[in-house]
């Protein structure tokens, strides 16, 4: 089978609290679907699609990993490799906003040296139930030195943004950098473009969950 020709391969990894809606932003992002009865992910599940940046073509390949701490241990060594990362919280629930700062540490600890960082407040679409400003947000992301958004994959707000952001983050931290392309090839599962994966670590049925 031929090797589907792509320039670089950026690596995205989507961490943060059970329940706060990473797998809805993937599946907006590359299906623009939303499921209201999406339930927490158990291991990992990843998808892939091409962008254009700079008339360059990009194979993005996002990981969504399991929130729970039972599964720590084991989603953490997929951080290895990645170029971004995503860290979400959900603004109506103040425990996912708490947590950042050990999603923080563990990409720092966990994860390649450079990686991209944005900090994603999800739900925004829940205005009446918000528990996080869009100030603490900005404050924890000041923090951290990262930019940040507030998304809802359920309305579709700022979902195609912060990705496009992130890439072209990626894409300008190599270009300044002069690094060669075939060093972005080192990560060689690559799937069906808009397919959504899932890799079960664990047999047992899904809590539902979020949005």
């Amino acid at each position: 089978m031929e090797k589907e020709s792509y320039d670089l391969l950026f690596k995205l990894i989507l961490i943060g609290d059970s329940c706060v809606g990473k797998s809805n932003i993937l599946l907006k992002y590359l299906k623009n679907e939303f499921d209201p009865n999406s339930r927490a992910t158990v291991g990992v599940e990843f998808g892939t699609k091409n962008i254009i940046i700079n008339n360059k073509k990009i194979k993005i390949q996002i990981w969504d990993t399991a929130g729970q701490e039972r599964y720590r241990s084991i989603t953490s060594a997929y951080y290895k490799g990645a170029k971004g990362c995503f860290i979400v919280y959900d603004i109506t629930n103040s425990q996912s906003f708490d947590d950042i700062i050990k999603w923080y540490e563990e990409i720092k600890r966990s994860g390649d040296k450079g990686v991209s960082i944005i900090l994603v407040g999800n739900k925004c679409d829940l205005e009446n139930e918000r528990k996080i400003t869009i100030e603490m947000g900005k404050n924890k992301a000041k923090e951290m030195n990262c930019p940040f958004y507030e998304t809802s994959a359920l309305s579709n707000i700022m979902i195609e943004q912060v990705f496009k952001s992130m890439c072209e983050d990626i894409y300008n931290k190599i270009k300044s950098e002069k690094k060669d392309d075939d060093e972005d090839d080192d990560i060689e599962i690559v799937k069906d473009e808009n397919k959504i994966v899932n890799i079960n670590i664990e047999a047992k049925p899904k809590k539902k969950c979020c949005k």
